[in-house]
């Protein structure tokens, strides 16, 4: 079976409970990668949850070779700058709910990943 290598944007509640978990421990998955804005912070979490690569910043996750993917769990008005990123670098991306603050940003997101023949999805 393939490994997917994910790296994760945001090391907050929701990836402390129930995404970040979820990615390493699924069949096919790897969290190998997160980024937090604190180095502390995400230091800690890397720790605690087994994670090898850290960052405090988005594109050098982003553009990390070793991610295949990227989850963005991080407030809703980051969402749509964060998944262009992780689009025009070519990876597929799963971004927490709601997907952006508008449906003009939606449209967007969704036209870069169809465009360039990339999955985008939802976590909710």
């Amino acid at each position: 079976m393939e490994v997917v290598r994910w790296g994760m944007i945001g090391c907050g509640s929701v990836a402390e409970r129930k995404s970040g978990p979820a990615f390493y421990k699924a069949p096919g998955s790897a969290l190998v990668a997160v980024m937090g804005r604190r180095l502390e912070a995400v230091s800690d979490y890397a720790a605690r949850h087994g994670i090898a690569r850290v960052y405090t910043d988005v594109d050098a996750l982003i553009n990390d070779p070793q991610v295949d993917a990227v989850y963005i769990a991080t407030p809703p008005d980051s969402h749509h700058a964060y998944a262009l990123k992780v689009a025009a670098a070519g990876k597929h991306c799963c971004v927490e709910k709601p997907m952006s603050l508008n449906v003009g940003q939606s449209r967007e997101m969704h036209d870069a990943f169809a465009d360039a023949g990339l999955h985008l999805f939802v976590s909710y």
